[in-house]
C-alpha cells in the first residue's frame, strides 16, 4: 500500500471512523482502524461487533493494499499534525510509515487476517436528510436512559410509517418524541427498530452533512444501517420495544401556559442553584406570571418571577414541581428549534405528566413532527 492524501479530509475520516472504536476492545485487533486503498479511494473502517463505521475519501494511490493500525494512536496523530502538505502512507512489511512535510511516523501494524468482516446491511428501507436526522436525534437523546441494566430504555425507537420517521426515547421520567420526513424506497419502508441512543447519535453526527441518507431498518433485531455518499455505519438493534408513547399522553388538560423560552430557561437555572440533589424546582402559574421557587426554609431559598400567558378552565392558579435537570434538558431540546421562541405547558394536574412543546412567540404550535417532551412531576408532600 502506497498513497498520498489531503490532510484535512484524512483527519476527518479518521475521526469519524474512530468514534466506533471500543473503549475496552474484547480482542486486540478491534482496537485498530482498517485502512484499505483501492480504485482511487482510501477506506477507513472500525468495528466492535456491535457498531461499525466506514469513511471513504479520494486518494492518489500508487499501490493498492490494506493495513490495520492502532486507531487511538492514528487518531491522535492526525489530530495533532497540522500541515497543508499531503499525507503519505506506505506499508513497509509489518510497519506503516506516515509522512507529512518534515514529520514522519512509523507505526506497528496489527494482524489484518484476524480482523472481522463488517456487517452486511439489508436493503434500503427509505431515505432521510442528514441534517434532519441529526437534529431529531439530538433533541430526543436526553430522554434516553443511561442504566445499562435496563438496555431497552437506553435506546431510541425508530418507527417508519406514512411518510414519517418518528423517534422516541424514555427513561421512565420523561418521554421525548420527534418526527421527520421519510421517503420509503421499498416494501420494507415501514417498520420499527430500537437502536442504542449513543450509537445513533454518533452515526447521525457523522452523517449530518449528507443531503440524503439511505436507511436500512433491521428485521428480527438484525443490523440497522445508515449510508451517505462518503460515510456509512451499522449497529445491531436492541431487543424489545419501548412502551407506546401515546398511552402516556394526557387527553385532557386543566390549564395551559405559554412562557418565553429564554426567560424560562434563565429563571430555572437561577433558582436551581439552591435545589439540593433530588430536590425539585416548583412552578406556580398564576394570572400573567410564573413564580419559580426552590430550596427550603432550613437552607438556601430562591424565588424568581417571569411573565406567562396562563389559561385555566377552573380560574385557579396551578402549581407543579419538576426535577430541574430534566426540565432544563427539555427546554434545551425544545429551543433547538429556532422557531421555538416560547414554551407551551399543557397541564393536567400536579401529579400527572406535563406536556411541553415549542411555540412561536404568540403561542402558536410549531406544527406536526415538532418535539413533544412529556415530563413526570415530582410529588410534593405538605
Amino acid at each position: 500500500m502506497k498513497l498520498q492524501i489531503e490532510p484535512g479530509p484524512f483527519a476527518a475520516a479518521i475521526a469519524d471512523a474512530a468514534r466506533a472504536l471500543p473503549a475496552r476492545p474484547p480482542v486486540p485487533v478491534l482496537a485498530g482502524l482498517k485502512l484499505e486503498a483501492a480504485a482511487g479511494q482510501l477506506a477507513v473502517a472500525a468495528f466492535d461487533y456491535e457498531v461499525s463505521a466506514l469513511a471513504t475519501l479520494p486518494a492518489a494511490i500508487t499501490q493498492d493494499g490494506s493495513a490495520l493500525v492502532s486507531g487511538r494512536l492514528l487518531s491522535d496523530i492526525t489530530r495533532t499534525v497540522k500541515s497543508t502538505n499531503p499525507v503519505g502512507l506506505e506499508l513497509d512489511g509489518t510497519r506503516l510509515v506516515l509522512t507529512c512535510g518534515h514529520t514522519r511516523y512509523t507505526l506497528h501494524t496489527l494482524p489484518l487476517e484476524e480482523y472481522p468482516s463488517l456487517p452486511k446491511p439489508g436493503d434500503t428501507s427509505g431515505t432521510v436528510t442528514g441534517e434532519a436526522l441529526f437534529h431529531a436525534v439530538a433533541q430526543v437523546v436526553p430522554a434516553a436512559g443511561r442504566d445499562d441494566t435496563l438496555p431497552v430504555l437506553t435506546g431510541i425507537q425508530l418507527t417508519a410509517a406514512d411518510g414519517k420517521l418518528t423517534l422516541a426515547a424514555t427513561d421512565r421520567y420523561r418521554f421525548a418524541v420527534r418526527s421527520i420526513d421519510w421517503s420509503a424506497t421499498s416494501d420494507t419502508g415501514q417498520g420499527q427498530a430500537l437502536i442504542s441512543a449513543k450509537a445513533l447519535l454518533d452515526a447521525a453526527r457523522m452523517l449530518a452533512d449528507a443531503e440524503h441518507i439511505d436507511t436500512a431498518l433491521p428485521t428480527n433485531q438484525g443490523v440497522f444501517a445508515l449510508a451517505g455518499p462518503a460515510r456509512s455505519t451499522t449497529t445491531r438493534a436492541l431487543e424489545g420495544n419501548l412502551p407506546p408513547y401515546k398511552t402516556f399522553w394526557p387527553t385532557e388538560f386543566e390549564a395551559t401556559a405559554v412562557v418565553d423560552s429564554g426567560q424560562l430557561t434563565a429563571a430555572v437555572k437561577r433558582v436551581a442553584l439552591v435545589a439540593e440533589r433530588g430536590r425539585p424546582v416548583h412552578l406556580h402559574f398564576g394570572q400573567d406570571s410564573l413564580l419559580l421557587t426552590a430550596g427550603s426554609s432550613d437552607d438556601a431559598q430562591a424565588h424568581d418571577r417571569i411573565d406567562a400567558d396562563f389559561d385555566t378552565q377552573t380560574g385557579a392558579p396551578f402549581s407543579i414541581a419538576f426535577n430541574p435537570g430534566f426540565l432544563l434538558d427539555g427546554l434545551t431540546a425544545l429551543t433547538a428549534d429556532t422557531d421555538a421562541q416560547a414554551i407551551k405547558f399543557a397541564l393536567a394536574n400536579p401529579v400527572q405528566p406535563a406536556l411541553l412543546t415549542g411555540a412561536t412567540r404568540d403561542g402558536n404550535d410549531l406544527g406536526d413532527g415538532a418535539l413533544n417532551y412529556l415530563l413526570m412531576p415530582i410529588r410534593v408532600t405538605t
